[in-house]
């Protein structure tokens, strides 16, 4: 079990969920840098936050910290991580924090699961598609982006889900999210859906955020009337 530290959040990891990168960017901090920054430059005490894609914990640590554990919720594909976030939410005091199972993929839920790729380094993991092994195919439950949103109603929305947002911006958001933070995969899409997911925010009420903006980070903000 590898242990590091960043920005005073302890985090604990399989090693067996590590490879040389993912270690080196967990030893200096530069793990998920830019949606830590997104997350400390727009969250507010008491707004309530929905992270689609937990990874380890560390960006519902990040918010949990800023707005209180109670009004975070995180959700979580990979089937083999929930003891992993659930274990570095509690030692770092944030066991109130929601732990979802389940791959958003669109605005409705399935009833039936969905395929996920539940890849050892959980940096990849992602709904399954036709390059995935079959051996690394699991099922798990499939949750609607709409459906969370109606449940948490969160003011901030901040997501990583490895090219699944995609299928989330073909309709206007509702009006209680204020902010939007998200990484785009453009190598698993094309500028096509780029311009999709902008286009859906600015119909939303919503308009990009430079101060969030890092990278492939992309952020929105809702606007204001003067």
């Amino acid at each position: 079990m590898a242990e590091f530290e960043i920005e005073g959040i302890h985090l604990s990891v399989p090693d067996e969920m590590l490879n040389p990168k993912l270690s080196g960017k967990l030893s200096t901090g530069g793990y998920e840098a830019h949606e830590a920054h997104a997350a400390r430059m727009r969250l507010r005490e008491g707004q309530r936050v929905l992270e689609l894609g937990s990874g380890i914990g560390y960006i519902a640590s990040v918010c949990a910290s800023i707005t209180g554990p109670e009004n975070v919720t995180t959700v979580e594909g990979n089937p083999s991580m929930l003891p992993v976030i659930k274990s570095n939410l509690e030692r770092n005091g944030f066991g109130a924090v929601t732990v979802l199972h389940g791959a958003v993929g669109g605005m409705k839920s399935g009833a039936d699961p969905i395929e996920f790729d539940n890849k050892k380094t959980f940096w990849a993991a992602r709904i399954a598609d036709v390059d995935t092994a079959p051996d690394a195919v699991v099922s798990v439950p499939h949750l609607g982006l709409g459906d969370l949103l109606v449940t948490c109603r969160p003011h901030v929305v901040i997501m990583d889900i490895e090219g699944a947002e995609e299928h989330l911006f073909d309709a206007p958001w509702p009006g209680f999210v204020r902010s939007v933070m998200m990484e785009l995969h453009p190598g698993r899409y094309s500028d096509v859906v780029i311009k999709r997911i902008v286009d859906c925010m600015s119909e939303s009420g919503l308009t990009y955020d430079p101060g969030p903006s890092r990278g492939r980070i992309l952020g929105f903000r809702r606007v204001r009337d003067r």
